[in-house]
């Protein structure tokens, strides 16, 4: 009854013109709106299962919209991750994936990721000397290695060989100073001087007997003018 008096009333009912009559047809209109609001609001306009409102469209089955990568495969990564120990990043790096990705399908997969110990004895974090699988691997051996644009002394220092040098100079001098007694106080407030110097000499630069353990003032000392007894050196 309201929807047939929608829009056209007045042309109806063309010889009713009074005011008594428009307000009628606007409480009638008014009313149809309220109406109409309403049942839009309480349709349900969610799509449903099984719903396919554009098929041409649509992702197929095995599609995705990201790129297919290794990782989505259970037994591909569980190999990986497990069989061959190795890191997230690594496998996402391979990939070119972010960390982020592989864990979410590790998680995806049931896969259990390794806790912060089984992670250092995998890696062998901590382990000093020739325990350590990376111990000796210089150069283009070592995996961090660059381009081998940092001094030949600095380069040394980092690996496991120089580290090793360094702090067997210090165990033995019980970390102090053997000019003034100073001990270890902040980092790198403690030196290994060369007696015979680094440059040129290398079959002494790990070599203990060439090396004592210095601060930084008496360093300086040692390589200054005033030292001109030149104590501790060559």
């Amino acid at each position: 009854m309201i929807r047939l008096l929608q829009g056209d009333v007045r042309d109806v009912l063309p010889s009713l013109a009074s005011d008594s009559v428009h307000c009628v047809v606007d409480a009638i209109l008014a009313d149809n709106a309220a109406i109409l609001r309403y049942e839009w609001r309480m349709k349900d306009t969610r799509i449903k299962p099984g719903q396919r409102l554009s098929p041409a469209t649509e992702f197929k089955p095995g599609e995705h919209w990201r790129p297919h990568g290794q990782h989505r495969e259970r037994d591909w990564l569980f190999s990986e991750y497990v069989g061959k120990g190795r890191s997230a990043g690594d496998i996402a790096a391979d990939l070119g994936f972010t960390d982020a990705a592989v864990i979410f399908w590790l998680r995806k997969h049931g896969i259990p990721r390794r806790s912060i110990s089984e992670a250092r004895a995998l890696k062998q974090w901590a382990v000093a000397g020739e325990a350590n699988g990376m111990f000796g691997r210089t150069g283009t051996a070592n995996p961090n290695y660059v381009d081998g644009s940092s001094p030949e002394r600095q380069r040394a220092y980092v690996q496991a060989i120089g580290r090793a040098f360094l702090r067997a100079v210090y165990e033995r001098d019980g970390y102090r100073c053997v000019r003034c007694a100073e001990p270890k106080g902040k980092p790198r407030s403690l030196h290994a001087h060369h007696i015979v110097p680094w440059a040129g000499n290398e079959a002494l630069r790990f070599d203990l007997a060439n090396a004592v353990t210095l601060c930084r003032s008496c360093h300086s000392w040692v390589h200054s003018k005033a030292n001109t007894e030149r104590a501790f050196l060559a």
